[in-house]
């Protein structure tokens, strides 16, 4: 006898693009300051800027705007050494990506800061909290770092908020309508990273159920959450 029992589908983890451009970048009071920032570019009030924010608040977007008007490289700052400084900063502008307390090479940000003065190069630092917060052990470095001017990233009002909504899920191609947009702005923490999350569990679970992406699956999903 032939069993009633429906395979279950699988969600595959299918890559999707997120579009860093200068065009899809939302803006809105939260990044103002920020975005001013990159559009002013030669003209900073100093060769090295740092910009802070919480996860998913556009920091990489931003770095990546900057990078292409810059021809900047790119490293993450646990990556970089102080061998491989020299190489970063060639191009003579580099992004440093997601600073984190004790998490990078001291002497390596030490030997790239130095550099970066010599050859009158810029560089922009990202990071999720203020050098302020670290713990740094090299004296002169931890006082250099507290000194780069630092911009930050706000939490996002309610314009802004709906728009990550409906741009996460285009960068999922993913179909939304205005009662979905409405369910998830009252619905979700106030924050970058549970939009993002709250796009990639209804994602993952309309894939694997069949289903179309709709107010009411997001309400089963998120009503326990």
């Amino acid at each position: 006898m032939a069993s009633s029992v429906q395979p279950r589908q699988l969600a595959l983890a299918l890559p999707h693009e997120e579009k860093l451009t200068r065009d899809d970048f939302l803006e809105g009071p939260a990044n103002e300051a920020a975005l001013a920032l990159i559009d002013s570019w030669p003209d900073w009030p100093n060769r090295i800027m740092l910009l802070v924010g919480p996860d998913g608040s556009g920091k990489s977007h931003l770095a990546a705007i900057w990078a292409e008007s810059a021809g900047a490289r790119a490293t993450a700052a646990h990556a970089l050494t102080a061998d491989t400084v020299p190489a970063a900063l060639a191009t003579g502008a580099l992004v440093v990506e997601d600073l984190r307390p004790s998490d990078f090479d001291e002497r390596a940000m030490f030997h790239l800061m130095n550099l970066a003065r010599q050859d009158d190069a810029y560089v922009l630092i990202t990071a999720r909290v203020p050098p302020s917060a670290f713990e740094i052990e090299l004296r002169d470095l931890r006082s250099r770092l507290r000194a780069v001017p630092t911009v930050t990233l706000l939490p996002p009002d309610d314009q802004l908020f709906r728009g990550l909504i409906v741009k996460f899920c285009a960068d999922r191609q993913m179909s939304v309508d205005e009662p979905l947009v409405s369910y998830l702005t009252n619905r979700i923490e106030r924050s970058y990273a549970a939009v993002r999350q709250a796009v990639e569990l209804l994602d993952t679970e309309a894939l694997r159920l069949g289903r179309p992406v709709t107010r009411a699956l997001a309400a089963e999903l998120l009503r326990d959450a």
